[in-house]
């Protein structure tokens, strides 16, 4: 546990310094808005990276999905129009940091320290050979920033176009992302509990996950189209940068994340195969028989 503890704070150091970095060049660059917030949040990758490979460990990495986003959402709201649609834009800040501490949490409580890395990362690193470092920042830090910076530039247009009052698709779009991520959340504690008492070669076939083999990736997928719908809300001409966040986070779950983690399963777990062939990849769906 100690050992944990002191892993927890060096990764608390590692975001507190990447949050420093961003504020600099927030406060410190003249850059039109939102490409400041961009430059910032590459910086503060740079900085993350910096402790990834001095550590030897991509994990460093992780948690800063759910850091990030919470913290963009204040500094658009402190900086956005004056004019917004204030129980909007509060809104969507506390459906943000819903997810951003259930999202944290969660990967605080179940990583173990710093002898543990995600599996796939030295996959990435060993597929590209004398090019690993390349891709350790490219593929494993860099490319995760921009597209969660694409899934939260809905959030910058409720902060700077939201002068319309509350409608239909306000109350469809909070139902939605709330929705998600409290299936996310439900999904991750019937997978842990799961885990805690497993048997060999088993996997999880209950609860949300006899409906779907990734409820979770589900929950996170819904989450990012919530928040479309709330840029859509107040900025429908602007759709054209709203909407490729959600797409390209929904293009990632199922044609990268969800065949590597299938594909594992099947290794390890030879039943699972057919366990693809009844339940849906994604969507919660009635198993087929």
């Amino acid at each position: 546990m100690a050992g944990k503890a002191s892993a927890l704070g060096l990764i608390a150091v590692a975001y507190v310094l990447c949050v420093a970095a961003a504020a600099a060049v927030l406060y410190g660059m003249q850059i039109a808005a939102p490409w400041n917030a961009f430059v910032a949040d590459v910086a503060a990758t740079v900085v993350i990276f910096a402790f990834s490979r001095a550590y030897r460990n991509s994990s460093f990495y992780d948690a800063y999905w759910s850091v990030i986003p919470p913290l963009l959402a204040l500094w658009w709201f402190k900086t956005g129009a004056a004019d917004i649609n204030t129980t909007r834009a509060l809104l969507v800040i506390a459906l943000v940091w819903y997810w951003a501490i259930r999202l944290t949490a969660n990967w605080a409580t179940f990583w173990s320290g710093l002898h543990h890395e995600d599996w796939r990362y030295p996959i990435v690193r060993q597929r590209a050979g004398r090019y690993a470092v390349a891709a350790d920042f490219a593929g494993i830090h860099l490319f995760p920033t921009i597209q969660v910076f694409l899934g939260c530039l809905p959030i910058y247009a409720v902060m700077t176009r939201g002068q319309a009052p509350l409608g239909w698709l306000d109350a469809l779009a909070a139902i939605v992302t709330f929705g998600a991520v409290t299936i996310e959340m439900v999904a991750d504690l019937q997978l842990h509990a799961f885990i805690a008492t497993r048997q060999p070669g088993s996997f999880i076939k209950t609860g949300l996950w006899a409906w779907s083999r990734h409820p979770n990736y589900f929950g996170e997928t819904g989450f990012w189209w919530g928040l479309m719908l709330f840029g859509l809300a107040v900025a429908p001409d602007q759709w054209w940068w709203i909407v490729p966040g959600a797409l390209a986070m929904t293009v990632m779950f199922v044609f990268v994340s969800i065949p590597f983690m299938d594909e594992r399963s099947v290794e390890r777990r030879p039943a699972y195969a057919d366990h693809m062939r009844k339940v849906s990849a994604l969507i919660p769906l009635p198993p087929r028989r």
